[in-house]
């Protein structure tokens, strides 16, 4: 769609009066692993305010993102696959003179044609080399956090290589009195601020992408308050247990921002969707303790380790909750089916490479989606999709070092006291991944950077079994599908850095660098 058609039906949608809109509430978790949340089974890390959600709302186990941030931001943003905005090879740098492109129209813009107020709170990683590509000049009414990828999450700095600065925005201001305060609770405060003074007869958009779990600078990696940290004494890993602060934190966040809603009596009225951006970054990959157990691979892999997301959807609007969904979905959903949600007229948003789920989601119906392009990555020669059942992925990254990764399950030796008289126990259970020992034979048959490998990932989630050459009409099917795929990717949009970028010659600050050289 082009920019003047989005125009015209912004205004003529502006000259209706909208009452009864739901608020919508995104909260984006960074990195976070498949195993990191108790309502997965773990209870080496209790997430109690974000299980009350997901139990009583819809946890989304057949739920997939892309394999790193900016792809999945891109897509959750646009509703369109990576390969159709060129954020299929690596992430935005901050001092990449590039970003998510400007002729496509995201979110927020289009929940304000339906009256909408929207707001961003945290991480954006979508580009901001001139100042059209950062959050208020793309929709959002305000924003609070930062451009960039990775920070301090105390001073609020991101170091990249040799360059080093401030990277902590108000609007279009940065914000330097935050010093020494944790980046969760000041995303926490901004939020509860934004709800307490929100004017009730205008639906609320809310896009909260935090910065947990994501590793922060090289010289102190996983940070906490020491109060989070001390929740976790059965934890003996440093890491691990710094980690599991994070997440507590989090979710101590999700609770406050809930509360603030239920304060403002908008609660009953009100969307909320829970969602991981990838796979966690395990085994010290990142620096990280994040654990995607059991499945195979990491963050920026094409396994489902890197690839199945963690995701829920709670909303008294929704007729069918209280379970755990197996219809397949993909990240760039949302944007149709919340808009649908916002009763917005989907067809407005033309063609995407999302669908509209809310029916598929309130009324438990089958998912119109029946197959998931996972990424084709044509300068590190990686692809994977999903159709049906099977799954074929080729190619790998990081020289095949976590090809055949599977993570400790972390969970030895911990308990978490649950209600077994309710039915969170059965909805755990639901929720659960489970695989079995793993084979002696696991990876031996499957080397992706030579030849294609096949699983079925519905009866073989944790990718044991390469079918290749037990079903090659299906292998061949696949991909043909994604040689289709192929054909319509638009070419990468990377650009090298830009010198000009560094915060030594912008007062230590990272900024909208080229509108000022």
């Amino acid at each position: 769609m082009d920019l003047l058609t989005f125009y015209i039906i912004l205004y003529s949608s502006l000259l209706r009066v909208s009452f009864g809109r739901p608020n919508i509430i995104i909260l984006v978790a960074d990195d976070l692993g498949w195993n990191d949340l108790s309502f997965h089974g773990s209870s080496q890390i209790p997430t109690p305010n974000l299980d009350y959600l997901a139990n009583n709302g819809i946890i989304l186990n057949n739920y997939y993102v892309c394999p790193i941030c900016s792809p999945s931001r891109s897509a959750l943003m646009t509703g369109f696959y990576p390969i159709h905005t060129g954020l299929q090879h690596g992430v935005i740098s901050s001092s990449h003179p590039w970003g998510l492109p400007l002729n496509k129209i995201i979110m927020p813009q289009w929940f304000k044609t339906v009256g909408y107020k929207t707001h961003a709170i945290g991480k954006w990683h979508l580009g901001f080399f001139r100042k059209e590509y950062t959050p208020t000049f793309r929709g959002f009414d305000s924003h609070y956090g930062y451009w960039g990828g990775k920070e301090d999450y105390f001073d609020h700095t991101q170091q990249m290589g040799e360059m080093w600065g401030l990277d902590f925005h108000h609007n279009m201001k940065s914000v330097t009195d935050a010093l020494g305060k944790y980046s969760t609770a000041l995303f926490t405060n901004h939020t509860v601020h934004i709800i307490k003074h929100h004017n009730s007869s205008k639906p609320l958009f809310l896009y909260v992408a935090y910065q947990a779990v994501h590793s922060a600078n090289s010289y102190a990696t996983l940070q906490a308050p020491e109060n989070y940290i001390k929740r976790f004494p059965n934890i003996k890993d440093k890491n691990r247990k710094i980690f599991a602060g994070m997440v507590s934190a989090m979710d101590d966040s999700v609770k406050a921002i809930v509360s603030a809603l239920e304060a403002k009596n908008m609660l009953n009225n009100s969307i909320i969707v829970f969602t991981t951006d990838n796979g966690g970054p395990a085994a010290g990959f990142n620096n990280n303790a994040a654990s995607n157990w059991p499945l195979r691979g990491v963050k920026a892999t094409l396994w489902e380790g890197g690839v199945r997301g963690i995701s829920f959807i709670w909303s008294p609007l929704l007729k069918n909750c209280g379970r755990t969904s197996m219809e397949m979905m993909h990240i760039t959903d949302w944007l149709p089916t919340l808009y649908h949600a916002a009763g917005g007229n989907v067809s407005n948003l033309g063609k995407l490479d999302g669908y509209d789920l809310w029916d598929t989601l309130s009324f438990n119906r089958p998912s119109p989606r029946s197959e998931v392009l996972l990424n084709i990555d044509p300068i590190n020669k990686v692809s994977a999709l999903r159709v049906g059942n099977f799954k074929v992925i080729q190619g790998t990254v990081y020289g095949g070092q976590w090809d055949g990764w599977y993570g400790p399950s972390g969970r030895e030796n911990f308990t978490q006291t649950r209600n077994a008289k309710s039915s969170s126990e059965k909805l755990y259970h639901k929720a659960e991944i489970t695989c079995g020992p793993i084979p002696k034979n696991a990876t031996s048959s499957c080397y992706p950077a030579k030849k294609p490998c096949l699983f079925d990932v519905q009866n073989d989630p944790c990718e044991y079994y390469n079918l290749a050459e037990d079903k090659p009409h299906m292998l061949d099917t696949l991909l043909k599908k994604l040689a289709e795929y192929s054909a319509s990717a638009v070419p990468p949009g990377n650009k090298p850095l830009d010198p000009q970028s560094n915060p030594k010659y912008h007062n230590y600050q990272w900024i909208n660098w080229k509108d000022y050289v």
